[in-house]
């Protein structure tokens, strides 16, 4: 991989694709700024090898220009994080922006204005990423949230470029998911929740190849039980998905790869927090209710597992975590793999609901890498290749 590790920057224009595709709220202030912390290391570094930065991102998924989804918005709050004055251009590419950049002193940064005002952008078209290419001299991706599209500032204009490299943030990444692939520590464990079967069916697949055990929780494991016939009410289920959940099952055990599904869920007779509950075995719901989170035997029998596993992957909740009535099930999972984690585990967390989840929960900074992409992280997982990391190759 080419990395900065080595790399001198002495009176480089350097372009870094970050990803600062932030939430807003109604008065236009950044309510997360992982993103934009997760590019700090990379930046400074490029600023103390001599480098000057031209900053590019998108936000948002705007129709044309879209004063709502300005970059200007948030140059005080990437400034605040730098801890330096980060200048803006109100332009993308042509002479204003080439002028900017091209009079930039070591050391200093600029925002430049959201990619995505142009739609050549997203249709990777060859043109723009040439104009883009113009306003700097070495090319850096750093943002792992939108490496696996082949858009014109994360793939198509690396081919501008002889020095291009990964940025910190985007090795980080690639390094976690190589750990849960290809050189994870035995035994290895996924545990893969959220609502639907039919959006993880490649990522079991691939990963039946890696791991030893897979965790399924969440809205998913109703089918795995349907498929098997149990009773599962009116819960969550995808009954097309039913015979691929006995295929996965019988391609586990050739694989000797074991299954964990709960044994007992908390049960709502509607989706509301403040619905009534029970607890129930999973197979034997009655109708009019549902399951939304992990019971008590569950979280009991998943002990041991979790206390053995020496690398854990953590993608998707145990249930309907939103509502504090059904949180128990993922609080508990991330107290355990958080415990794992202290002494000595290898915690990879990723994909949105459950990235949102450690946070919600105060665990983010007892994993071992919480990832900044679901879908990138994904596809990564399914053994794809990514073409923001291969254009770098």
């Amino acid at each position: 991989m080419n990395t900065i590790k080595n790399v001198n920057f002495e009176g480089e224009r350097v372009i870094i694709r970050v990803d600062y595709n932030v939430p807003l709220d109604n008065k236009n202030k950044v309510t997360d700024t992982t993103r934009i912390e997760a590019s700090k290391e990379t930046i400074l570094t490029v600023l103390k090898k001599g480098g000057s930065v031209i900053l590019l991102t998108h936000i948002g998924r705007p129709k044309g220009v879209d004063a709502n989804f300005s970059c200007s918005l948030i140059v005080d709050e990437v400034s605040r994080i730098l801890k330096q004055k980060v200048l803006f251009c109100s332009s993308t590419i042509g002479e204003k922006a080439e002028l900017m950049t091209k009079s930039l002193r070591s050391g200093e940064v600029v925002l430049m204005e959201n990619i995505r005002f142009h739609p050549e952008e997203t249709k990777g078209e060859i043109t723009f990423a040439k104009q883009l290419s113009r306003l700097g001299t070495v090319y850096i991706n750093d943002a792992f949230g939108t490496a696996h599209r082949a858009h014109s500032s994360t793939t198509i204009i690396a081919q501008f470029f002889k020095n291009k490299y990964l940025g910190k943030l985007l090795e980080k990444e690639v390094n976690s998911i190589d750990k849960i692939v290809n050189k994870g520590k035995k035994p290895i464990l996924a545990i893969l929740g959220g609502a639907k079967v039919s959006s993880k069916i490649t990522i079991i697949e691939s990963l039946l190849d890696s791991v030893n055990d897979i965790l399924i929780g969440g809205g998913m494991a109703y089918t795995f039980i349907q498929a098997q016939g149990g009773s599962i009410g009116d819960s969550i289920c995808e009954p097309d998905f039913c015979e691929y959940a006995l295929k996965l099952i019988e391609k586990a055990k050739e694989k000797e790869v074991q299954i964990h599904l709960p044994s007992d869920v908390i049960i709502a007779d509607s989706f509301s927090n403040s619905a009534n509950t029970k607890t129930c075995s999973i197979s034997n719901i009655p109708l009019g209710w549902q399951g939304l989170d992990f019971g008590p035997e569950s979280i009991e029998r998943i002990k041991p597992l979790i206390q053995k596993s020496k690398t854990i992957l953590w993608n998707g909740p145990l249930g309907v975590f939103e509502f504090n009535n059904f949180s128990k099930g993922t609080i508990a999972l991330g107290e355990l793999i958080a415990e794992a984690t202290s002494k000595g585990a290898f915690s990879l967390v990723g994909g949105g609901d459950s990235v949102a989840a450690v946070k919600k929960f105060g665990f983010a900074n007892k994993m071992s890498y919480v990832s900044t992409g679901g879908g990138a992280m994904l596809e990564s997982l399914e053994g794809k290749k990514l073409p923001g990391i291969e254009a770098l190759n």
